[in-house]
């Protein structure tokens, strides 16, 4: 046994020399956390379905014991393990990002109708953009010009500070590509949007 454990000691050593701390950016979580945002920000947000509790032990039922080496292995690699490998959360609740999903919650009413005529579209970099300015009249086009870029300043602070509330500026980019697919994904209506390679094509 003794043989054992000293093996099993010296497999962990090995197993932390080798271990590299990556952590990958956390698409999934990303992707529910813009939703979360926009759902917020458009008045569609849908109310989470209820998780079910893991069903609870049985009273009396046999539990085996564990030898203390093993424990000490297991707690050794529950230690190391998860911080290099897992996937980290997505934080949204700062006090700056509410208060951005605020500032952008107020603007709806007034930019939507443009989105929706077409007039307005969502660029490929999350943010709002100025498509036939022809088609505003006149007298409102300075104040939609006001309405978009105060829009896109919020937006480029809101992608921002999430990624900087989650430890990772350099997470900023992948932030924004989920949230340019994201606001296509929630906004209702034939909007336009601009693909990938820059090209606008209308919402279906």
């Amino acid at each position: 046994m003794s043989q054992l454990k000293s093996i099993s000691v010296f497999s962990v050593l090995l197993l932390i020399s080798c271990v590299t701390i990556n952590v990958y950016f956390p698409a999934a979580a990303a992707d529910s956390a813009a939703k979360t945002i926009v759902r917020d920000v458009l008045g569609e947000q849908d109310a989470p379905a209820a998780e079910q509790a893991p069903p609870a032990a049985e009273e009396g039922s046999r539990r085996e014991e564990t030898p203390s080496w093993k424990s000490s292995f297991t707690a050794v690699i529950d230690l190391v393990i998860p911080p290099a490998l897992a996937q980290a959360d997505i934080k949204i609740d700062t006090p700056v990002i509410k208060q951005l999903r605020v500032s952008l919650k107020k603007r709806q009413p007034r930019i939507q109708p443009y989105l929706k005529s077409g007039a307005l579209g969502l660029d490929r970099n999350a943010l709002v953009a100025i498509r036939q300015l022809g088609s505003i009249s006149l007298k409102d086009r300075n104040r939609v010009k006001k309405w978009v870029a105060d829009e896109n300043r919020d937006r480029n602070a809101l992608y921002r500070e999430i990624a900087r509330a989650n430890g990772h500026p350099e997470w900023e980019k992948d932030i924004r590509k989920t949230f340019a697919r994201v606001w296509v994904q929630e906004s209702r209506g034939k909007i336009w949007y601009q693909g990938s390679q820059g090209k606008w094509v209308q919402k279906k």
